[in-house]
């Protein structure tokens, strides 16, 4: 559900072009015909993967967004955020799939080499193949520059990578990985490179790692004994691949904003349905005021957050740097989804605890994107210095 004015137009400010409004009409059809939500959870519980999904997707070309004009690039960062918002108010795992396939194609398209753009980034957009992005590691999420133990050296023509590294998304089913190895020795985001991985090199590990939410993507502890790569594996400039990395943030946390705000619309739209069909003293449970107030609260944090993103949207599309913004919608976007599907839980009372219904999922998945690119309170100390000129607190 999108919020609509007084005349009953579809008020959208990231969506609301005729090209957009037919993809967003797209990709909600595409959910409820091949996603529905009996389908959804079950897949959900057996923590699979949506082939059949991903599929239909490569199909609609959405993989191909923002790619090299090369590789069939077309459409921009607002294209992908209708996209990932539509997909989580319905199967979120692919929602969090696709941020991950958009760093990708956002990295290759912007620093791969022809010769990785059409061996990698070009099956990537068609659908045909999966990326993996092994940045983090266990002593190192947000300060993974200064932590990272994961490095690589020179043998020869080639390089050896060794290290691990865990809580990557997707890491089962990837065809490769882009891998980021401190290339000279140090702590800071200088001397780390970038590289290109084929997922079936020898000396790599892959083992999936229990978690709470997001079940239909894996998350995986990935390691890497002497896996050798040729110089042609590097991505971009040796020792420069953490500044590749950090290109990438604002539409990462973008992305991640409109994930959070598709997983809230949906759990809100479900959360009225409930309440306006669920008798109760004779009357709907949507008729008592403070059930009432509680949804209008999740409604005003939804389009709160939307304004903050399609504003940082604007500035991202325009050649701008969004950074500011960007972080500011992905918090306001991750609270506002914990809020949304907490006053959810609460409207369904025992119908929120079972595991028939889509709240619980929605209650899960977004908890990931309060800490998921970047942790609210590190995206807050930076917004303290960047926004408000306080002495730097990290």
């Amino acid at each position: 559900m999108l919020l609509t004015d007084t005349a009953g137009a579809i008020t959208d400010p990231i969506g609301d072009t005729p090209e957009r409004r037919a993809l967003r009409r797209s990709i909600a059809d595409l959910v409820r015909d091949v996603s529905p939500t009996d389908r959804r959870l079950a897949l959900d519980a057996r923590e699979e993967f949506d082939e059949q999904l991903h599929g239909h997707l490569a199909k609609l070309g959405v993989f191909a967004i923002g790619a090299h004009a090369e590789q069939g690039g077309e459409g921009d960062a607002l294209d992908q955020l209708v996209v990932i918002e539509e997909l989580a108010a319905g199967p979120t795992s692919m929602a969090v799939y696709l941020i991950v396939h958009y760093m990708g194609v956002q990295i290759l398209s912007a620093h791969g080499s022809p010769e990785q753009r059409a061996t990698w980034l070009a099956p990537l957009t068609t659908g045909q193949a999966k990326m993996s992005f092994a940045l983090t590691e266990a002593e190192g999420g947000t300060d993974i520059a200064r932590a990272m133990r994961t490095s690589a050296g020179r043998d020869g023509e080639d390089w050896l990578i060794s290290g691990t590294k865990t809580w990557i998304s997707g890491a089962t089913r990837a065809d490769f990985f882009v891998v980021l190895a401190r290339t000279t020795p140090g702590t800071s985001i200088d001397g780390i490179t970038m590289f290109c991985v084929p997922a079936d090199a020898p000396g790599i590990g892959v083992s999936e790692l229990p978690t709470v939410a997001v079940h239909g993507l894996d998350t995986c502890q990935v390691t890497f004994d002497d896996v050798r790569v040729p110089a042609a594996a590097v991505i971009g400039v040796e020792g420069d691949g953490f500044r590749a990395v950090l290109e990438v943030l604002n539409r990462e946390r973008m992305n991640a904003a409109a994930g959070a705000i598709g997983a809230a619309r949906g759990a809100l739209d479900h959360a009225t349905r409930y309440a306006a069909e669920r008798p109760a003293f004779g009357s709907s449970l949507g008729a008592f005021q403070a059930v009432q107030h509680r949804l209008v609260d999740s409604a005003i944090a939804i389009e709160s957050a939307r304004g903050l993103l399609a504003r940082a949207a604007a500035v991202e599309v325009a050649g701008g740097r969004a950074d500011i913004l960007s972080s500011m919608a992905k918090v306001a976007a991750s609270e506002a989804a914990v809020k949304v599907t907490q006053n959810g839980m609460e409207v369904l009372g025992g119908a929120g605890f079972s595991l028939e219904y889509p709240m619980q999922q929605w209650f899960r998945d977004v908890r990931l994107w309060v800490f998921a690119p970047l942790a609210n309170d590190m995206a807050r100390n930076y917004l303290g210095e960047r926004c408000l000129g306080l002495p730097r607190s990290f």
